[in-house]
């Protein structure tokens, strides 16, 4: 319930900004598709290639945010490594300086 309930303000925070689902961007780019053919032919060919280049920009666009997402993803995997990683070296160097400190002084 807990997920369908950020679902849903999610959505509603989209929709307050303005944006939309790749199904409502679909569904209004084919109500625009069907205004176009209903046009004089005349009238179709420049309103149908910027529908396609609209279109074309739109998977793109998709495109790179999917590759932008794997790539913070990657970027958040690795900052954790190297926390982990820096959190390991810190305690074997807390541990070898005990080492140290217990060690009998060979210099006197």
């Amino acid at each position: 319930m807990a997920n369908e309930a950020t679902a849903t303000q999610t959505k509603e925070k989209s929709q307050e900004r303005g944006e939309m689902s790749e199904q409502e961007f679909q569904k209004q780019f084919n109500k625009l598709l069907e205004k176009i053919n209903g046009l004089p032919s005349d009238q179709q060919g420049k309103l149908q290639d910027m529908a396609s280049e609209t279109k074309n920009r739109h998977e793109k666009m998709k495109k790179t945010i999917s590759e932008l997402q794997d790539s913070l993803d990657y970027l958040r995997v690795s900052v954790k490594y190297l926390v982990f990683d820096l959190e390991a070296t810190r305690r074997e160097n807390k541990q070898l300086r005990s080492l140290l400190e217990r060690r009998p002084d060979s210099n006197n």
